[in-house]
């Protein structure tokens, strides 16, 4: 990327992250490949109202969709991805998303199921020279509002794993967030939508809240 339209981007998303000190504005990624970027519906909703009602925030629960190409997701100091199938970034979107990203923005990842294989290789393509790194149980995103001392909480099973939660971290911060075989996204959706039991859903609810928080104020 020329220094000139990194330096545009990076102010860019200087100026929007400050003005959403008022009101935060989440997006959702809507990427290519087939995969269903649109699941869970009610999922992001749900998660900012939440986060409002028990961390005095002033999140939109107008969930905004994103084209991971365009400059408008400078807009949002939190994307969201998730999904079951193929994901597949451009070029032009693999240099946004790096520039979104080393530029303070913060992507959660929320494998849907199946998304493991296609979202590793994509996010290997924004950052080549950054693995997935498991986070340890004492790291600040599961000590935030809520403590979570045995790390994610499992709302889905999938293959009789555990739960994981790995980062990307750049230059000491993490810049991307992978929650994975626990599928925190149905936890969050409407209780109509999975019939999870209220303890499960509160469960995943505050585990997102803490996501949140760490990435809007750490």
């Amino acid at each position: 990327m020329k220094k000139g339209i990194f330096i545009l981007l990076f102010l860019t998303a200087y100026t929007v992250f400050a003005q959403n000190k008022g009101t935060v504005k989440l997006g959702l990624l809507k990427y290519n490949g087939g995969g269903d970027w649109y699941a869970n519906p009610t999922s992001l909703p749900n998660l900012a109202e939440f986060c409002n009602q028990n961390l005095n925030m002033n999140i939109s629960k107008d969930i905004q969709e994103v084209d991971p190409s365009s400059p408008q997701i400078f807009n949002y100091p939190f994307i969201h991805i998730t999904g079951h199938g193929n994901v597949v970034f451009s070029p032009q979107e693999v240099r946004n998303i790096r520039a979104y990203l080393i530029s303070g923005g913060f992507l959660h990842i929320s494998d849907n199921y199946g998304l493991d294989k296609f979202i590793r290789r994509e996010m290997k393509k924004v950052f080549p020279e950054l693995d997935f790194v498991e986070l340890p149980f004492s790291h600040p995103i599961y000590h935030q509002k809520f403590d979570f001392p045995n790390g994610l909480p499992k709302i889905h099973e999938h293959d009789n794993k555990p739960p994981q939660g790995f980062a990307l971290i750049y230059k000491g911060r993490v810049v991307c967030f992978y929650d994975y075989e626990t599928d925190l996204g149905d936890g969050w959706e409407d209780q109509v939508v999975h019939n999870d039991p209220y303890e499960i859903r509160l469960k995943a609810l505050k585990m997102g809240a803490n996501i949140i928080q760490y990435a809007l104020t750490e």
